[in-house]
């Protein structure tokens, strides 16, 4: 007889910014499959603004958030996390350096985001890339997009300011600013060819509510979304009982 086991605790390193920890925290919830409390996932969130921007560090205009970011990580464990996800894609510029010094499993954002453009039927497509300078200028998506057999369009170098814009209007609390130039941004990629459009920033969710996103005509992912649904996938099947 197959006995149900507890889910795993799933940690979360946020304040990257605060309103996107804050935010992925509100999806995992309502993307979770539950007909009571006790169905969804237990959550601890670190949203903790103070760790040093991401971008510019890696910039070289700026301080390393790594020891910060560690900092985060081990409170997390302390506190019983099983399972950490980092709503920040910037964040994962630094990935392999967190991992390889964590006692738990981490979720990549990058991988989760692909397995979402496959979920929305995406597989294979020219697919727009929004996001920081950094991650942008740095190729944080190309190769695992590339990996996965996605034709990578990254935004127009003369169209990253758009992206700026709108990440900094979510970051100072004025997420009715953010949408038009998010939107023209997301424009110019399909005007470019893109099929699909990756929002690879987890404030640039914020900027394009989902009740407006049908009206672009082709598919776009949430890394914030993208992130909740891949620990959604990994706590479940972690909590599924086991076989007699």
């Amino acid at each position: 007889m197959a006995e149900p086991r507890d889910r795993p605790v799933l940690g979360v390193l946020g304040g990257m910014g605060p309103l996107a920890g804050a935010t992925f925290a509100g999806r995992l919830v309502a993307l979770t499959p539950a007909a009571r409390d006790q169905d969804h996932i237990p959550v601890i969130l670190r949203n903790d603004p103070r760790v040093p921007d991401r971008s510019s560090a890696r910039l070289g205009q700026g301080e390393d958030p790594l020891e910060a970011m560690l900092r985060g990580i081990r409170l997390l464990e302390r506190a019983g996390a099983d399972l950490i996800a980092i709503p920040c894609n910037t964040a994962h510029l630094w990935f392999d350096q967190l991992a390889a010094q964590a006692k738990v499993p981490l979720l990549h954002i990058i991988e989760s985001v692909c397995d979402d453009l496959e979920r929305l039927g995406a597989g294979g497509c020219r697919v727009g890339l929004m996001g920081t300078a950094a991650t942008l200028q740095l190729g944080l998506y190309r190769g695992p997009l590339q990996r996965r057999g996605f034709d990578v369009l990254e935004t127009a170098p003369e169209d990253v300011r758009l992206c700026t814009q709108a990440i900094d209007a979510v970051k100072t609390n004025h997420p009715e600013r953010a949408l038009a130039p998010a939107a023209a941004c997301i424009e110019r990629l399909i005007e470019r060819g893109a099929q699909a459009v990756v929002l690879g920033c987890t404030e640039l969710p914020l900027a394009v509510p989902h009740a407006g996103r049908r009206a672009f005509g082709v598919p776009l992912t949430d890394s914030i979304d993208a992130l909740a649904r891949a620990a959604i996938a990994r706590c479940t099947m972690a909590a599924a009982p086991a076989e007699a």
